[in-house]
């Protein structure tokens, strides 16, 4: 999907059955049209779960599907008439076939997310392909050269909002590493009843629309009693002088988001069943278009096993926090009857839910949610908090701190995000020294399009993020991965490629060095070379940064490899580097995951040549 590209607005439902979502939690509609090629196995002792698509050749088939999550029935955008769509499986080394028609009254698109093809086949109109047009059929044909846990969604307009998504499990050549007794795809996602054309339009008017988690009265109480009336009045000034929200997380709120879990909303319960003592492998999906989960199953250990597909060193947390397009896959050893898988949302307004039982019809305690967390200096100034979590309630000490110039308590703070060298220009591609302590600034992030700007960025990542400081459990970081086997590539970077991801709130732009897409030109890399990339996070969110075709192999701050990773989350004012190897020949996509990011502009053209 290229920014900006418009969804054709519902139509009248037509007399057909349709998906029910209600707390019965269905997500059939229809029949399916199954390849006798591709056989259908539906995943045993699991409600809700997609059909299961097995063999090389598949037919998938999109179209305009009624569904009904909250009551009101809409249209959605479906794959062989189903929510999540089938999950293909498919084994490494074999060539798969796919053949995708469209029966929408709009062009479509299926993007193969993570997956290493010829860039022909990565299904992004306008960049890879033209697109399938209405009453098309496009045949996408590739060898499987990986294993492990990826998903697939259209690129088109809003279809993936509206729908259009399933998983893709890869069977290794030589069998898992990490062996199980079952395995479950547990694939997120949301839904908004709201034409999203609608949504986008509202957040373009006033980008904190759906945050009802704003500053009160009490939170201003509550910080003059713990830390003073001064420091309380100082706190809530910086805010409204930089006009901005400490609590303004996400776009979207659970006021027009419904949480689903394999299609399923929290009153439908999606369930896998086990026998107590059985090694349960989870197949975590993140296919949300603009919803970051932080993920616990309470009282088990959840082991992570894979991240993006590729295979870690084990690591034993309670919790994770993944954004859209991440995957995570972990092992449990579940034995009382019943255990809920809680998937809350970050900025705390909903969740979806799901339960491990020992027979279907059982379910376990579902935990509160977690009060919502103030973002901190640390989130909007780097390094002068040095990185670590900071409570909402340190930000006006933090201000007032000695050095931060001129006796004006946010002086630090505005040198901190607007206070950019402005002889300084990376132009995106000439990036600073990966030493360097101050970072330079292009020239365009000086306009309209970005409001802020961070100078001194964190670089830690062994911070789980705002939400998850302190808050009592292990919770995993990006410090704790490691890809088993090392990097792809040994050698070193020839040359550095640093870029800002800037927004502006009250516009609700969102960009690459304050250029949207349409205002930008790519980013060249030679065949073959291998280059740092240097991502640095301008924004108050975190934006979950996918390069298609290309693995980002992720460094720590003193260059040594961590992970292997296609899609990579980068926090409020950090900076995180990652290698790559231009090995692919062709035109790809480069955005920030969060859908309604892309449509506003953070997107890039990345040529390989």
């Amino acid at each position: 999907m290229l920014p900006l590209q418009r969804h054709v607005s519902a139509i009248a439902i037509p007399r057909r059955r349709f998906v029910h979502g209600l707390a019965a939690g269905g997500v059939l509609a229809g029949s399916l049209a199954l390849n006798a090629r591709a056989w259908a196995r539906p995943e045993a002792s699991a409600t809700g779960t997609a059909p299961v698509l097995r063999g090389t050749e598949f037919d998938l088939v999109i179209a305009e599907n009624p569904v009904n999550f909250t009551g009101s029935v809409r249209m959605a955008t479906t794959i062989n008439g189903s929510i999540p769509g089938p999950t293909l499986h498919w084994r490494e080394g074999d060539t798969v076939t796919i053949r995708v028609t469209n029966r929408l009254r709009e062009a479509t698109s299926i993007h193969w997310h993570g997956i290493i093809l010829p860039f022909q086949m990565d299904g992004v109109p306008g960049i890879s392909f033209a697109g399938i047009a209405p009453g098309e059929t496009f045949t996408y044909q590739f060898k499987v050269e990986q294993s492990g846990t990826y998903w697939y969604h259209s690129h088109s307009g809003m279809q993936e909002q509206t729908g259009m998504y399933g998983a893709i499990v890869i069977e290794p050549r030589y069998g898992e590493r990490h062996g199980s007794d079952r395995a479950y795809v547990v694939q997120l996602s949301d839904w908004t009843d709201e034409d999203p054309m609608r949504v986008f339009a509202k957040l373009k008017v006033q980008g904190d629309y759906y945050n009802f988690n704003q500053p009160t009265l009490g939170n201003f109480i509550r910080a003059a009693k713990r830390h003073g009336l001064s420091a309380a009045l100082d706190e809530r000034r910086m805010w409204n002088q930089m006009r901005m929200n400490p609590t303004d997380l996400a776009d979207l709120s659970a006021h027009t988001l419904t949480y689903l879990m394999n299609g399923v909303t929290p009153a439908g319960n999606w369930t896998g069943v086990f026998i107590p003592g059985e090694r349960v492998r989870l197949r975590f999906i993140n296919g949300a278009a603009n919803t970051f989960y932080d993920v616990r199953i309470p009282g088990l250990k959840l082991t992570v096993v894979q991240a993006d597909g590729v295979d870690v060193e084990p690591v034993s947390v309670d919790e994770f926090r993944f954004g859209p397009g991440e995957t995570y896959d972990v092992i449990v050893r579940p034995r009382d009857e019943a255990y809920t898988i809680f998937a809350q949302a970050m900025e705390r307004t909903g969740y979806a839910r799901g339960t491990l039982a020992t027979r279907a019809g059982l379910s376990a305690e579902v935990p509160a949610l977690d009060p919502p967390q103030w973002l901190s200096m640390a989130d909007m100034m780097g390094e002068m908090d040095h990185g670590k979590g900071v409570d909402h309630g340190d930000a006006a000490r933090k201000s007032r701190s000695p050095g931060t110039g001129s006796g004006d308590q946010h002086g630090g703070m505005h040198a901190g995000m607007h206070g950019a060298m402005h002889g300084g220009m990376h132009g995106g591609m000439t990036g600073a020294s990966a030493a360097s302590s101050l970072v330079r600034h292009a020239r365009t992030e000086y306009g309209p399009s970005t409001d802020m700007r961070v100078d001194m960025p964190r670089r830690n990542l062994d911070d789980p993020g705002v939400g998850l400081r302190n808050n009592g459990r292990r919770v995993l970081t990006l410090a704790d991965l490691q890809t088993t086997g090392g990097p792809l590539d040994p050698r070193g970077a020839e040359r550095e490629i640093e870029l800002h991801l800037t927004g502006n709130m009250e516009r609700y732009t969102w960009s690459f060095d304050g250029q949207e897409f349409g205002s930008s030109t790519p980013v060249r890399l030679r065949y073959g070379e291998r280059a740092r990339v240097i991502l640095h996070n301008d924004t108050m969110m975190t934006h979950p940064m996918h390069l298609h075709g290309l693995w980002s192999e992720l460094e720590s701050p003193e260059g040594r490899f961590l992970a292997r990773r296609h899609t990579i989350p980068v926090q409020p004012a950090q900076r995180i580097s990652f290698l790559v190897t231009a090995d692919a020949l062709g035109r790809w996509a480069w955005h920030c995951h969060l859908a309604f990011h892309m449509d506003a502009g953070m997107f890039r053209e990345v040529v390989v040549a």
